[in-house]
């Protein structure tokens, strides 16, 4: 058994839950629906189903997406499903059934998709994976509304483990879990958001708002797989701690790919979070050297970082020269690879040793030379 051959074996398992979680109820909200099932990638602008890797989509795959050709995009047919795979394979490794964890992994889905789509209004970003961003097809009005429908969604898909045979304690104790990981995705984002304004932010503080709006998703979806399989609070401690991790190896390569990325690869203009002013990891190390008596270079980023609007071409290639400079590039690099170790080690310690244990692993390999 390898990653691929468990990517084939579940994930057509979470699409068609999702499927079923996100049926249409009555014919007059069709197109409220179905603007849910264009975010999946599963419709087009006319709410018209689109042709998926392997099949039509509402039936089988997902719709296509750009892939590296590495990693799990090879393995999986496509990047998505990341979160509901990790939770899966983690309730299988734990000793469980990877079936009792699917609303588990889809509840984390659709609070996956919720959070993407209120975060494209809130940053007013016109395109997700390559397509317009639902508020940019339908307005802002429909998107909020779509995507607080995707989050009750998802606790009504969540309070379906009870149909799956988990035990009610392991229901109460998954669903705490998942609502305090659903609380501290919302208090990321305010946090990103309110970094926009500021003019400094320390590395402390960075490092906490990505553990919260992204790392903590990828801890629920291990710990919610572990606690559906297990009692045994050490070890879903410690598939919680490996989520965790992997989510902040995750956020920082992401970093490093919005500003050094393969434009061929991502299939987005290059240096996109340098061209925007956002302050992520390597910024906000960069900046930071100027609080401690740092050199010139630091003082010049923070000029390019001040001043209005895009940055235009000559200032963001002069911001990636200091950046360069300062040594952000390799900091953050060095801090993900840190990461990655941590992650790897947090799954040698649950001490054990089965095919889904092996899958994990090699997730969080083929995650290591993401370029997309």
């Amino acid at each position: 058994m390898s990653l691929a051959d468990a990517a084939k074996r579940l994930l057509p398992l979470v699409e068609a839950d999702l499927q079923q979680v996100l049926g249409i109820p009555h014919p007059d909200l069709a197109a409220y629906y179905g603007m849910m099932h264009y975010h999946q990638g599963w419709a087009d602008e006319m709410l018209q189903p689109v042709m998926a890797r392997g099949g039509p989509a509402g039936t089988s795959g997902t719709a296509p997406a750009k892939a590296s050709g590495t990693g799990l995009a090879k393995a999986s047919g496509t990047g998505k499903r990341l979160r509901p795979l990790v939770c899966l394979l983690a309730c299988e490794a734990a000793g469980g059934d990877p079936r009792q964890a699917l609303p588990a992994g889809s509840a984390i889905e659709l609070i996956h998709s919720f959070s993407l789509i209120h975060d494209d209004v809130e940053d007013g970003s016109p395109l997700r994976r390559g397509r317009r961003a639902v508020w940019n097809v339908w307005g802002v009005p429909h998107a909020i509304n779509v995507g607080d429908g995707l989050f009750v969604l998802a606790r009504l898909a969540l309070h379906r483990l009870a149909d799956r045979g988990v035990p009610a304690h392991r229901c109460q104790a998954a669903s705490l879990a998942f609502d305090q990981a659903c609380l501290a995705v919302c208090e990321g984002q305010f946090l990103d958001m309110s970094f926009e304004s500021r003019s400094a932010v320390d590395l402390d503080q960075y490092l906490w708002m990505i553990r919260c709006k992204t790392a903590t998703l990828l801890a629920a979806s291990a710990q919610l797989g572990a606690m559906i399989a297990t009692d045994d609070t050490e070890l879903i401690g410690r598939y919680c701690a490996f989520g965790l991790n992997l989510g902040m190896f995750f956020q920082i390569q992401d970093d490093l790919l919005g500003a050094w990325g393969d434009e061929q690869v991502t299939g987005k203009s290059a240096a996109t979070d340098i061209r925007d002013r956002k302050k992520t990891l390597p910024v906000v190390y960069a900046l930071n050297q100027i609080h401690s008596d740092g050199p010139d270079a630091a003082r010049q980023l923070a000029e390019l970082y001040a001043r209005p609007g895009e940055l235009d071409p000559p200032a963001i290639q002069a911001a990636l020269e200091l950046l360069n400079r300062l040594g952000a590039r390799q900091y953050a690099e060095e801090m993900a690879e840190e990461y990655y170790r941590l992650a790897l080690t947090s799954l040698d310690e649950a001490g054990r040793e089965n095919a889904a244990q092996s899958d994990l692993r090699e997730l969080a390999a083929s995650l290591l030379h993401r370029r997309t």
